[in-house]
């Protein structure tokens, strides 16, 4: 259920109202929207009745979540939620460009990156450095060292930097060393690890799981935000379908429809969906045309030479022609870049 308080409510009021919810074993956590605080309270809904919040000082009305989803989902909140790294939001009026190499492979490789990407728009500084690749054999990435590097790339270009963790040991390295941490595809249902990125505090991008319905990738953020972090971006990915032309399925629906779910942002990964780097303007320009709050692109001074998905990563002059044409379409949406 969600308590929507007074916008006049008092912080003691409030308290008091966390106070009563944890005496009965419920679970309390506010969520700032632009006019008032609603709290979500998690636990027993058969006990809600003896509670008498209503009734309390501050409160306006207590509501009940219908949703398996409660404290992401659009009845917990009804403005979007926009998310602020350094001086780059994410869910507001503009669609926030993520850019960069599959894999950090050195520091000279990373240093160009950061550079062209920035010069053609780019926001934020992708860069992986645990890599969960589906062969043993293949380049599973720097790690730590490559954590290093992308620090140094985004202190250099003055970019926001992010990266995915694996597991436990990765996360708590990474968090040292990067702004925003992501959970990949492969990932999404590690519960162990939702909760200990929900324990960071740090942003967190989630990705679609390779088969996973959107409820399922709601309900993967629940377990980030019921642990205390409501810094959640979602990341559509392309799904597993039986099409093989393509590496995934991007589902562009999937944006509209989580957008009327949630009150969280939502990116377009184009490049990880098709697995082409030809088709991957075309579908960044119809992400945005969805209402996509952002794209998460690779980029590669040498896609040729790259150690992890070369074919899929845009050249940084493409990247840059890409961006010029998604200008018009983000300002037919009521957006900009």
């Amino acid at each position: 259920m969600i308590i929507v308080m007074n916008p006049n409510a008092t912080a003691s009021q409030i308290d008091n109202i966390n106070k009563t919810l944890t005496e009965y074993g419920f679970t309390g956590h506010s969520i700032h929207g632009v006019n008032r605080i609603v709290i979500g309270a998690v636990g027993d809904r058969q006990a809600i009745a003896s509670l008498g919040l209503e009734a309390m000082a501050g409160v306006e009305k207590v509501v009940p979540i219908r949703r398996p989803y409660k404290l992401v989902s659009r009845e917990a909140k009804r403005e979007d939620t926009v998310i602020t790294v350094k001086d780059v939001a994410i869910g507001g009026e503009s669609v926030t460009l993520i850019a960069g190499p599959c894999a950090v492979e050195s520091i000279d490789q990373m240093m160009l990156a950061a550079e062209k990407v920035r010069l053609a728009g780019a926001k934020i500084l992708r860069g992986g450095t645990y890599k969960p690749r589906t062969s043993p054999y293949a380049f599973q990435g720097l790690e730590e060292e490559g954590l290093k590097i992308l620090n140094t790339a985004g202190r250099f270009a003055g970019l926001p930097t992010v990266t995915e963790v694996i597991d436990l040991p990765s996360l708590e390295i990474a968090s040292r060393y990067v702004d925003i941490l992501q959970i990949g595809a492969r990932n999404m249902q590690n519960f162990r690890l939702l909760q200990a990125v929900g324990q960071t505090r740090l942003p967190v991008i989630l990705k679609r799981g390779l088969s996973a319905t959107i409820e399922e990738w709601l309900m993967a953020a629940e377990y980030i935000m019921a642990q205390g972090n409501s810094q959640i971006i979602l990341c559509e990915r392309g799904i597993r379908t039986f099409e093989t032309a393509t590496r995934n399925t991007l589902d562009l629906s999937a944006v509209p429809l989580v957008k009327e779910l949630s009150h969280l942002p939502i990116l377009v990964d184009p490049s990880h969906s098709t697995g082409a780097s030809r088709l991957v303007a075309s579908m960044s320009r119809a992400a945005v045309a969805a209402g996509a709050d952002g794209l998460l692109v690779e980029v590669h001074p040498e896609p040729c030479k790259a150690l992890c998905d070369g074919p899929q990563s845009l050249e940084p002059e493409d990247f840059t022609r890409m961006v010029e044409s998604l200008r018009p379409i983000a300002a037919a949406v009521g957006r900009e870049i």
